[in-house]
């Protein structure tokens, strides 16, 4: 994968959505938002529904910073993920947020879900990539010739569930490839068991998953259909690097999915933990450290996320580091790039 900058090369414009409870640009924390804020004895962390992922790293998160940052308890919030978070931390309603690295930054230059209405977070660690799946099945392909990504235009198509991180991502992709992702598809707003039962009954053509790398829910497809994941072909992954920033290049190997045997040219956005621009330099340290000392207990909840959560990864930071964290990636030897020390 190769690291994006944060100014996207092209803003493509879309319609903006009401942010309720999101603060004005610059005013990120609160009324405390122009000095550091005090170290905080509790902290909240918002992360996504249930039944994703972001939920249950965000329960052990909670554990690492209440077991391993000495006078901080945590809790955590299920929300409707990066969109909402980024929101919650920009109105003050919570210091953490796990949240795509395309929505942080969004938010951070005042696009998309954000346009007028920047969020300014700080990166404490990269997490692992959410990688773009579209998928069919193998019948379906062949009947409709889906051999790149743009083919799917006209079939009827499954973005995600209505206002999820998906939902944007996908909107952003149809975007940089010049296609309406009202007019180009007949539309479905499905979440991912709707889309995977839609795949099998015949209702839907092809859908969105943009999740991490091994996915329970396409496993489980995989297992008793015959799927195939579409790739982006070189054109189409150009188009999107260079249009939203928060992307970069991914293959999904062969064998990651029950008969997908072909590697497959993707994108992915790096997931991110971020914080308010002004959260406390010292707890912000503290935080950053005990994570990276206690990526087991991670582990216990999504073991793929290990070979990504690490230091070296604050590279792929899809906003600038907290001067906390910078301190620790500092004394562990990370050359932290110069355009991400803020």
């Amino acid at each position: 994968m190769q690291r994006r900058t944060f100014l996207p090369l092209a803003l493509v414009g879309v319609a903006a959505i009401a942010l309720s409870g999101c603060s004005q640009p610059g005013a990120v924390g609160g009324p405390e938002a122009d000095g550091e804020l005090e170290r905080l004895p509790a902290v909240t962390i918002v992360t996504g529904g249930t039944a994703g992922l972001f939920y249950p790293i965000g329960g052990a998160l909670r554990q690492i910073v209440s077991d391993e940052v000495e006078g901080t308890t945590a809790s955590v919030e299920s929300t409707g993920a990066s969109v909402e978070n980024i929101q919650l931390v920009g109105s003050g309603q919570a210091e953490l947020a796990i949240a795509q690295g395309d929505a942080a930054n969004q938010a951070f230059n005042g696009l998309a879900d954000f346009e007028g209405r920047e969020v300014r977070t700080s990166t404490l660690a990269v997490l692992y990539p959410n990688v773009y799946h579209t998928v069919s099945l193998a019948a379906t392909q062949s009947k409709l010739g889906l051999e790149c990504f743009s083919d799917v235009a006209g079939t009827r198509f499954s973005v995600g569930d209505i206002g999820s991180g998906n939902e944007a991502t996908a909107n952003q992709v149809f975007e940089s490839l010049g296609m309406d992702p009202e007019t180009d598809i007949d539309r479905r707003q499905l979440g991912y068991a709707e889309t995977s039962t839609g795949l099998t009954s015949g209702g839907v053509d092809a859908g969105t998953w943009v999740v991490g790398q091994g996915h329970a829910g396409i496993t489980e497809l995989a297992t008793t259909d015959d799927v195939v994941l579409i790739p982006m072909c070189d054109d189409e992954r150009k188009k999107i690097l260079d249009g939203y920033g928060g992307y970069v290049d991914h293959v999904i190997p062969a064998g990651t999915y029950p008969g997908v045997d072909v590697d497959t040219p993707t994108i992915a956005t790096w997931n991110a933990l971020v914080v308010p621009e002004n959260f406390n330099e010292e707890q912000a340290y503290d935080i950053t450290k005990a994570v990276f000392e206690n990526v087991d207990v991670i582990e216990g909840v999504y073991a793929p996320a290990v070979e990504f959560i690490v230091p070296e990864n604050i590279e792929n930071a899809p906003v600038p580091v907290h001067p906390g964290a910078l301190k620790y990636y500092d004394e562990v030897g990370i050359d932290v790039p110069a355009e991400l020390r803020g």
